[in-house]
């Protein structure tokens, strides 16, 4: 039987860079998402306060695998 990928898109920010954001994107998806195959940084961006980025944000695409219940 064929396999079947879904796709949401989620958003995270980190303090501390870019990398760990999306691995806070990663690890709060796979609390309710099974499967996770895939994750793609679609967009990055960072919050500044006083000349200093405060704030790494990014915007994911994280693909996984559905359940087979054939």
């Amino acid at each position: 039987m064929a396999s079947m990928m879904k796709v949401i898109e989620v958003l995270a920010q980190s303090e501390t860079s870019w990398d760990d954001a999306a691995k806070v994107a990663l690890q709060e998806a796979s609390k309710t998402v099974r499967n996770i195959k895939s994750i793609y940084v679609k967009d990055m961006q960072a919050v500044v306060e006083n000349d200093r980025i405060v704030h790494y944000r990014i915007t994911a695409k994280i693909s996984f695998l559905l359940d087979d219940h054939a």
